[in-house]
C-alpha cells in the first residue's frame, strides 16, 4: 500500500470533500480516502499500481484543481 497527499483547490464544505471521497473510491484500487476542506489536503491510501495521475485526472474532472508539485 502507498499513501499519495494532494492538495486540492475549490473544496468549500463537507459536501465537497465527500464528492472528491466518493469520486476517489471509485478508481480500483483504492483503500481509504481523507478529505480536509479546510487544509485542502486528500490523503489516499491505495496499491501500488494506482498512479498520481489517475487521482488528479478524476479531481479535476468533478471540477476541483489540483496544485501539481515543481
Amino acid at each position: 500500500m502507498k499513501e499519495t497527499i494532494l492538495k486540492v483547490n475549490g473544496m468549500v464544505c463537507g459536501g465537497c470533500e465527500n464528492r472528491v471521497k466518493n469520486a476517489l473510491n471509485q478508481l480500483e484500487g483504492i483503500s481509504k480516502v481523507e478529505a480536509d476542506y479546510n487544509t485542502g489536503i486528500v490523503k489516499v491510501t491505495s496499491s501500488e499500481n494506482v498512479k498520481k495521475e489517475q487521482m488528479e485526472e478524476i479531481i479535476e474532472d468533478i471540477g476541483f484543481e489540483v496544485e501539481k508539485e515543481g
